[in-house]
Protein backbone atom coordinates (compact mmCIF):
# COMPACT_ATOMS: atom_id res chain seq x y z
CA UNK A 1 0.00 0.00 0.00
CA UNK A 2 3.35 2.11 0.93
CA UNK A 3 4.83 1.69 -2.37
CA UNK A 4 1.29 2.80 -4.82
CA UNK A 5 1.30 6.13 -2.45
CA UNK A 6 5.22 6.66 -3.42
CA UNK A 7 4.45 6.33 -6.86
CA UNK A 8 3.33 10.22 -7.84
CA UNK A 9 6.10 11.02 -5.72
CA UNK A 10 8.60 9.35 -7.53
CA UNK A 11 7.50 10.28 -11.20
CA UNK A 12 7.35 13.98 -9.92
CA UNK A 13 10.72 13.86 -8.81
CA UNK A 14 12.23 12.09 -11.84
CA UNK A 15 10.18 14.53 -14.09
CA UNK A 16 12.04 17.69 -11.89
CA UNK A 17 15.22 15.83 -12.20
CA UNK A 18 14.98 15.60 -15.89
CA UNK A 19 14.05 18.83 -16.68
CA UNK A 20 16.71 20.35 -13.93
CA UNK A 21 18.96 18.43 -15.80
CA UNK A 22 17.49 19.51 -19.20
CA UNK A 23 18.44 23.35 -18.76
CA UNK A 24 22.07 22.47 -17.50
CA UNK A 25 22.86 21.29 -21.40
CA UNK A 26 24.81 23.91 -23.21
CA UNK A 27 22.23 25.22 -26.28
CA UNK A 28 23.22 23.43 -29.54
CA UNK A 29 24.31 26.10 -32.02
CA UNK A 30 23.74 24.60 -35.60
CA UNK A 31 27.39 23.99 -37.23
CA UNK A 32 26.35 26.00 -40.12
CA UNK A 33 26.23 29.04 -37.35
CA UNK A 34 29.64 30.64 -36.92
CA UNK A 35 28.88 32.06 -33.51
CA UNK A 36 31.84 34.23 -32.28
CA UNK A 37 33.84 32.60 -29.49
CA UNK A 38 36.61 33.28 -27.35
CA UNK A 39 39.84 34.01 -29.28
CA UNK A 40 42.81 32.23 -27.99
CA UNK A 41 44.54 35.60 -26.70
CA UNK A 42 41.24 37.24 -25.43
CA UNK A 43 40.66 40.86 -25.00
CA UNK A 44 41.24 41.93 -21.41
CA UNK A 45 39.71 45.17 -20.81
CA UNK A 46 41.62 48.16 -19.32
CA UNK A 47 42.42 47.45 -15.10
CA UNK A 48 39.52 49.98 -13.94
CA UNK A 49 36.92 48.04 -15.27
CA UNK A 50 35.88 44.56 -13.89
CA UNK A 51 38.27 41.92 -14.08
CA UNK A 52 35.30 39.33 -15.38
CA UNK A 53 32.23 39.02 -17.27
CA UNK A 54 29.25 37.69 -15.82
CA UNK A 55 29.72 33.91 -15.46
CA UNK A 56 29.37 32.02 -19.09
CA UNK A 57 30.58 34.99 -20.61
CA UNK A 58 33.70 36.75 -22.33
CA UNK A 59 34.90 39.87 -22.99
CA UNK A 60 35.03 40.50 -26.82
CA UNK A 61 36.24 44.05 -28.23
CA UNK A 62 39.07 46.39 -27.81
CA UNK A 63 39.38 48.92 -25.20
CA UNK A 64 37.49 51.42 -27.89
CA UNK A 65 34.33 49.15 -27.98
CA UNK A 66 33.63 45.60 -26.02
CA UNK A 67 30.96 43.57 -24.89
CA UNK A 68 30.41 40.65 -23.25
CA UNK A 69 29.03 37.71 -25.06
CA UNK A 70 28.06 33.83 -23.69
CA UNK A 71 30.80 31.44 -24.31
CA UNK A 72 28.20 29.14 -25.89
CA UNK A 73 27.60 31.65 -28.74
CA UNK A 74 23.86 31.21 -28.21
CA UNK A 75 21.25 33.30 -26.51
CA UNK A 76 18.58 30.92 -25.93
CA UNK A 77 15.00 31.80 -24.59
CA UNK A 78 14.88 35.53 -24.94
CA UNK A 79 12.15 36.62 -23.73
CA UNK A 80 9.17 39.28 -25.22
CA UNK A 81 9.16 42.71 -24.39
CA UNK A 82 5.71 42.73 -24.16
CA UNK A 83 2.94 40.06 -24.13
CA UNK A 84 1.56 41.21 -27.87
CA UNK A 85 5.37 41.49 -28.95
CA UNK A 86 6.69 38.97 -31.13
CA UNK A 87 10.27 39.61 -31.33
CA UNK A 88 12.88 38.08 -28.59
CA UNK A 89 14.13 40.79 -26.85
CA UNK A 90 17.60 41.00 -25.36
CA UNK A 91 19.70 44.27 -23.56
CA UNK A 92 23.57 43.85 -24.44
CA UNK A 93 25.82 46.26 -22.47
CA UNK A 94 28.74 48.45 -24.55
CA UNK A 95 31.86 49.48 -22.65
CA UNK A 96 34.43 52.33 -23.64
CA UNK A 97 37.19 53.18 -21.53
CA UNK A 98 36.75 56.40 -20.49
CA UNK A 99 33.21 56.20 -21.22
CA UNK A 100 30.63 59.08 -18.83
CA UNK A 101 27.59 58.17 -18.37
CA UNK A 102 26.89 61.17 -16.90
CA UNK A 103 28.38 63.28 -19.11
CA UNK A 104 26.86 61.67 -22.23
CA UNK A 105 23.74 59.86 -20.92
CA UNK A 106 22.31 59.25 -24.64
CA UNK A 107 25.50 57.97 -26.95
CA UNK A 108 25.58 58.15 -30.31
CA UNK A 109 25.72 54.17 -30.07
CA UNK A 110 23.92 52.72 -32.72
CA UNK A 111 23.78 48.63 -33.53
CA UNK A 112 21.91 46.91 -36.52
CA UNK A 113 22.03 43.05 -37.27
CA UNK A 114 20.90 41.09 -39.76
CA UNK A 115 20.08 37.22 -40.27
CA UNK A 116 23.03 35.16 -41.95
CA UNK A 117 21.95 32.12 -42.17
CA UNK A 118 17.89 32.73 -43.52
CA UNK A 119 16.17 35.71 -45.07
CA UNK A 120 14.55 37.93 -42.13
CA UNK A 121 13.25 41.29 -40.91
CA UNK A 122 15.75 43.49 -39.48
CA UNK A 123 17.17 43.43 -36.51
CA UNK A 124 14.99 46.15 -34.29
CA UNK A 125 16.37 48.77 -31.43
CA UNK A 126 15.82 50.87 -28.74
CA UNK A 127 17.45 53.58 -30.92
CA UNK A 128 20.37 54.72 -29.53
CA UNK A 129 22.31 53.33 -26.52
CA UNK A 130 21.27 54.86 -22.92
CA UNK A 131 24.08 55.84 -20.56
CA UNK A 132 24.13 53.44 -17.49
CA UNK A 133 26.01 53.01 -14.60
CA UNK A 134 26.66 50.61 -10.84
CA UNK A 135 28.41 51.75 -7.75
CA UNK A 136 31.23 50.32 -9.65
CA UNK A 137 30.78 50.49 -13.26
CA UNK A 138 30.01 52.80 -16.30
CA UNK A 139 28.96 51.63 -19.37
CA UNK A 140 26.31 51.88 -22.79
CA UNK A 141 23.00 49.79 -22.78
CA UNK A 142 21.25 48.92 -25.75
CA UNK A 143 17.65 46.75 -26.24
CA UNK A 144 17.84 44.74 -29.70
CA UNK A 145 14.35 42.72 -30.75
CA UNK A 146 15.44 39.65 -33.02
CA UNK A 147 12.02 39.14 -35.23
CA UNK A 148 13.05 35.73 -35.66
CA UNK A 149 15.27 32.72 -34.03
CA UNK A 150 18.80 32.02 -36.11
CA UNK A 151 21.82 33.01 -37.02
CA UNK A 152 22.79 36.69 -36.20
CA UNK A 153 25.13 39.32 -37.38
CA UNK A 154 25.24 42.42 -35.06
CA UNK A 155 27.47 45.24 -35.77
CA UNK A 156 28.08 47.89 -32.96
CA UNK A 157 28.66 51.61 -34.29
CA UNK A 158 30.11 54.43 -31.74
CA UNK A 159 31.82 57.49 -32.85
CA UNK A 160 34.35 56.36 -35.89
CA UNK A 161 34.89 52.38 -33.56
CA UNK A 162 32.87 49.42 -34.70
CA UNK A 163 32.40 45.90 -33.18
CA UNK A 164 30.81 43.03 -35.14
CA UNK A 165 30.05 40.10 -33.81
CA UNK A 166 27.84 36.59 -34.20
CA UNK A 167 25.27 34.60 -32.20
CA UNK A 168 22.63 32.13 -31.85
CA UNK A 169 19.29 33.28 -30.94
CA UNK A 170 17.20 30.21 -29.98
CA UNK A 171 14.48 28.69 -27.93
CA UNK A 172 14.46 26.45 -25.13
Amino acid sequence: MLSIRLLPLLCLLSLSSFSISQDRQAPVVPKTCSVTKPANQPFAQPPSYPAKPSRGQFWFGTDRLWTALPETGAWIGLGHYTPSDPTFRQKLAFWRQGYDPHAEPRPNLIVNGRRIDSPAGPLQTDGKGNGSWTKDDQFIMAGINFPTIGCWQITAHYEDDELTFVVWVGQR
